[in-house]
């Protein structure tokens, strides 16, 4: 089996085990973690996402965290590039954007420094596995580049697993928040 096919099967059974979470899951002790985890960035320009499907709901901290700055969602400008980020704030028109996903209608660009990242999988180490686009990959070299860049995975905890296969462009999370537990990742 090849890389490409290991992805897909992982990514077929993890979001599949995604789905039960979802389904059973309280995401009240996640919006807590995560908020608490994001204590100390309060100020800072932050971005979330739009859940679809069985991702589990950052909203509740979006709104939280848009009480002191900025907060914004992806947009995705077109294959192979980086994500843009939009303002958003609780109540703004969204409309349909690329992939589904739904984005401010506003379209006004902000650029966080804190970015709440979904995920397929995750493992121990910090790394993510996402959809296989590669947008969030490109978005944080790009954002690291320029400057400090906290990366925040959210995910359940039964989108957990041992490894995952990697490529040199896969950018680590600097911590993972789930319903169960906060992982902090050092910088190498």
């Amino acid at each position: 089996m090849s890389g490409a096919e290991d992805k897909q099967a992982l990514r077929a059974q993890v979001l599949a085990r995604r789905k039960t979470a979802h389904a059973a899951g309280d995401p009240r002790p996640a919006i807590e973690r995560l908020l608490a985890f994001l204590a100390p960035e309060r100020g800072r320009p932050v971005a979330g996402y739009m859940p679809m499907r069985s991702e589990i709901d950052p909203l509740p901290a979006m709104a939280d965290l848009a009480m002191d700055a900025p907060v914004g969602v992806p947009v995705i400008p077109g294959k192979a590039q980086p994500l843009l980020f939009h303002r958003w704030e609780l109540g703004a028109e969204m409309i349909d954007g690329p992939f589904g996903a739904r984005v401010p209608a506003a379209g006004v660009e902000m650029v966080p420094e804190v970015l709440i990242v979904p995920l397929v999988a995750f493992d121990r180490r910090g790394n993510r596995l996402g959809y296989g686009g590669g947008f969030y990959d490109r978005t944080l070299e790009g954002l690291r580049a320029r400057g400090k860049v906290l990366a925040v995975g959210y995910a359940w905890a039964a989108q957990e697993v041992d490894a995952l296969p990697l490529e040199p462009t896969d950018q680590r999370l600097d911590a993972i928040v789930t319903e169960a537990e906060t992982l902090v990742f050092p910088a190498p």
